[in-house]
């Protein structure tokens, strides 16, 4: 069989942050102008009167304190309060595939490979700009591979999932080479209105590329790749195609991104946890010879949770890093931020394990030899 490695990273990073402390600022202009507005109702008790968000409210919950996003100004807006983003023409690139390629000609770049070397190119991330033509033919087309290319969405486990695709791709011979490009505007999904989620999404692109294992060659074997999905409602976005169709109509905030966090933690941790351990058994690895968890970046007590049921004790930052401070969840993002960012410290013959998670319930775990 055909042994395949991941050769090379990619990420970008949008220009624009926004703090915790602007953000809230902007949240409880909002709040006041409600309260405001419904003054009455709130008296009478017919309506509920909005509570005002907080700083430490955010880093409580989550361990964010940044965000990037494609568009600041919106956000921000009391009256908007969503991203805003300039419309393209048919004949001009979209902005997912424009921030696609910028993440894949870096991971090309650093893998010392050339577009034409790519049979494969995958788009996988929670939410597509366009139901066709697919963004990943149109990616494939901005940097000039070959092959064929398509999208997937598992939420934010398609990275995970794209990787045991293009892993499978490369190995049965139907690429030379395959780039796993998952492009999140997450802002666009996100109710900024909603206290208890107002603060979690941020935007930015990666890109994997993964081809045979090829002596003198610097990256991460493959070990080996699983999935696992499990159907919940407890994480969901109703937006799309039909909400236009639907009988009584609802406000377009109402379809957005909605979770029930309480249980998404109590049934999301073991479910992973529990992925993972039983994927390094299965592969022979003892999880405290592993020197790497890149997790996915949604909750900071969730990561460190999971990886201290996986170890049986605390993980040191080194054991499980984060980004989630600075970058937000960044869902099919997030593990691979990590996973770009720090790795250069690991040594030949180091494990570590890649793991995504998220809404469906979908997981994936590739574990992971450096070379």
């Amino acid at each position: 069989m055909t042994r395949v490695a991941i050769t090379g990273t990619g990420l970008y990073t949008p220009p624009e942050s926004i703090s915790n402390d602007e953000l809230v600022v902007a949240f409880n202009a909002y709040v006041d102008k409600f309260n405001a507005r419904h003054a009455e109702a709130i008296a009478a008790g017919t309506v509920q009167p909005l509570a005002h968000s907080s700083s430490e409210f955010i880093v409580k919950a989550s361990g964010i304190q940044a965000r990037n996003v494609v568009n600041k100004s919106g956000i921000l807006d009391p009256d908007v309060m969503r991203p805003l983003i300039r419309r393209r023409g048919n004949d001009e690139p979209s902005i997912l595939a424009e921030m696609g390629a910028a993440a894949a000609r870096e991971a090309l770049q650093r893998a010392g490979r050339k577009a034409e070397d790519v049979d494969a190119v995958l788009v996988a991330c929670s939410n597509l700009a366009r139901p066709y033509p697919a963004i990943a033919v149109e990616l494939q087309q901005l940097l000039g591979t070959g092959g064929y290319a398509y999208d997937m969405n598992v939420a934010c486990a398609s990275a995970a999932f794209g990787i045991q695709a293009a892993v499978d791709a490369v190995r049965n011979g139907s690429a030379r080479a395959a780039l796993v490009v998952s492009p999140e505007i997450c802002s666009g999904h996100l109710n900024f209105r909603n206290r208890d989620c107002h603060f979690i999404f941020g935007d930015a692109a990666t890109a994997v590329l993964v081809e045979p294992l090829k002596e003198g060659r610097d990256g991460f074997e493959v070990l080996g790749t699983r999935l696992q999905t499990q159907f919940s409602n407890n994480i969901r976005n109703n937006f799309g195609f039909l909400n236009a169709s639907e009988q009584p109509p609802r406000e377009w905030h109402d379809v957005l991104f909605n979770q029930e966090g309480r249980k998404v933690f109590k049934e999301v941790v073991p479910l992973v946890s529990e992925l993972i351990t039983t994927h390094l058994g299965d592969l022979g690895i003892e999880p405290n010879g592993v020197k790497r968890f890149w997790l996915h970046q949604a909750n900071l007590s969730m990561n460190q949770l999971i990886s201290k049921k996986v170890l049986g004790r605390e993980p040191s930052v080194q054991e499980a890093p984060v980004i989630l401070d600075r970058y937000a969840n960044t869902s099919s993002a997030g593990s691979v931020i990590a996973f770009h960012m720090y790795h250069d410290d690991l040594v030949t013959g180091d494990a570590a394990v890649l793991c995504a998670f998220g809404a469906g319930y979908s997981a994936g775990s590739v574990v992971m030899r450096r070379l």
